[in-house]
């Protein structure tokens, strides 16, 4: 019996609903209609994958202001058993949302992720530049403290800062809207199941991995970047995290233009592989944004494979090897 027949597809995301990762979720067209269940952070939605209790799970990794996920970056690097199969971008904006009734002028307590309330800080010192904040684990969790606060209490929560499209979950107003500082700040999500096959490139792909460099010494960075850059991939990110077993070393997470299909970017790979002690492949996947790699002739696949067949006729001893 197929496996859809037998049950849906589930899929875990950082919860509850209301939340950008919900957001990114929508976007997967195959997740349409399948059993979505809300998780408390981001160990816990991998770990549902790797149990084998999700099919996939959706996590914040790169925030186009912020920088990226340090947590989510790590567990990608450690936890095994992972392949990174999708990407997707949600625009970041926030809301300011109070009880009904709530002005402006009775705020003085407001809740919000740490990292919302950052984005915000140029608009609620404007708008309100008394206020005090109280940090919330995440952005709908902020409306959850706003509503579980007593009103009539001296420790009152006032207001939330929240996604948009918070007001159909939960029963607050919509006082202000767009307060992020930045209008064009989005965040960058990935779609992480367990390890499988490699999908076929689409022409416009990314791919993941994490390296560590091979001891601590000058020039050992520039040799794993030129193991790329003398093959002509670009590469999208490149983000050092703590290995953690003693001061000074670190593990690289590498996002490139183009596929583990392509040749140029699988030989980019053998290169790092033989370079690095240890190499983690995430994934080859569409990029969300679907922008195509430019690259010169001389990187083409069909270049890599003229010189191995060269080589492979001097081996040979094939006259014609020597043209």
């Amino acid at each position: 019996m197929p496996e859809t027949a037998a049950r849906l597809r589930r899929y875990s995301y950082l919860g509850p609903a209301g939340t950008f990762t919900e957001a990114a979720l929508k976007q997967v067209p195959e997740a349409a209609g399948m059993d979505w269940a809300p998780v408390a952070n981001i160990g816990e939605a991998l770990d549902d994958v790797t149990s084998g209790v999700s099919d996939a799970a959706m996590i914040a990794i790169e925030n186009s202001i912020d920088g990226g996920v340090t947590v989510a970056q790590d567990a990608l690097a450690t936890v095994p058993g992972l392949r990174i199969v999708g990407e997707y971008l949600v625009p970041v904006n926030f809301v300011l949302v109070v009880r009904p009734g709530v002005r402006l002028a009775d705020i003085r307590v407001i809740a919000a992720h740490p990292v919302a309330y950052g984005q915000c800080r140029a608009w609620l010192d404007d708008q309100v530049p008394r206020h005090q904040h109280l940090p919330s684990t995440s952005n709908v969790q902020a409306v959850v403290d706003l509503l579980a606060s007593d009103p009539d209490s001296a420790a009152s929560v006032d207001a939330a800062i929240a996604p948009p499209g918070i007001e159909d979950h939960y029963p607050v107003e919509v006082l202000a809207s767009h307060l992020a500082d930045n209008p064009d700040a989005e965040t960058r999500f990935v779609l992480v199941s367990r390890t499988a096959a490699v999908g076929e490139p689409t022409g416009a792909d990314k791919t993941s991995v994490v390296a560590e460099l091979p001891n601590d010494r000058a020039g050992a960075l520039l040799e794993l970047l030129e193991q790329f850059a003398t093959r002509g991939v670009n590469l999208t990110l490149l983000a050092s995290r703590p290995i953690g077993d003693r001061m000074g070393r670190y593990r690289f997470v590498i996002d490139a233009e183009g596929h583990v299909k392509e040749e140029r970017v699988a030989d980019a790979l053998l290169g790092v592989k033989r370079f690095s002690p240890r190499l983690v492949f995430l994934g080859s996947y569409p990029r969300a944004d679907r922008v195509a790699a430019t690259t010169q002739k001389v990187y083409g696949d069909d270049v890599f494979r003229d010189a191995r067949d060269w080589l492979r006729g001097v081996l040979d001893g094939s006259p014609d090897a020597e043209d």
